[in-house]
């Protein structure tokens, strides 16, 4: 048997590893088991792209991310559901965004909020769509009895 020296980071990663392999499969596992299922588990991303979100994460821990890992769960979470779900996301500058939520607070308008407003664009559009479709129906059916 070959021994391995590793630091005590490294360590701690392979330890709780070997606790959730335990848990999940309710059988004793090795640090070999641990470390291939770390293999199978990791992702390889560019440097650059993990400096930047190690960045985020520090910065905005008013988020709630403690850890990197955090984080990436998250985004992959969202980015399943966003292209899993039946809608669409528009994106709005932050900037107008907020300038919309401050406006609609503001001027005392029949709206919550800036998405409030939005939504009920929408609602009124289809309301109108659908009301014009159905005298495009009725002019069709009189120019067919005529």
């Amino acid at each position: 048997m070959k021994t391995l020296r590793i630091s005590d980071g490294i360590h701690r990663k392979l330890t709780a590893t070997l606790g959730t392999l335990t848990a999940q499969t309710g059988k004793m596992q090795t640090y070999q088991d641990a470390i291939g299922a770390m293999l199978n588990q990791s992702v390889i991303l560019p440097p650059e792209l993990l400096a930047g979100i190690e960045s985020f994460v520090e910065k905005n821990n008013h988020l709630g991310y403690t850890t990197k890992e955090e984080f990436i769960r998250d985004a992959a979470r969202w980015r399943l559901k966003f292209l899993k779900e039946d809608f669409e996301y528009v994106e709005i500058p932050r900037e107008k965004y907020e300038r919309l939520e401050a406006a609609v607070k503001e001027m005392n308008t029949a709206y919550h909020s800036a998405s409030d407003f939005v939504q009920t664009q929408i609602d009124e559009v289809l309301e109108k769509y659908e009301k014009w479709l159905g005298e495009k129906e009725v002019k069709k059916g009189k120019d067919r009895s005529v």
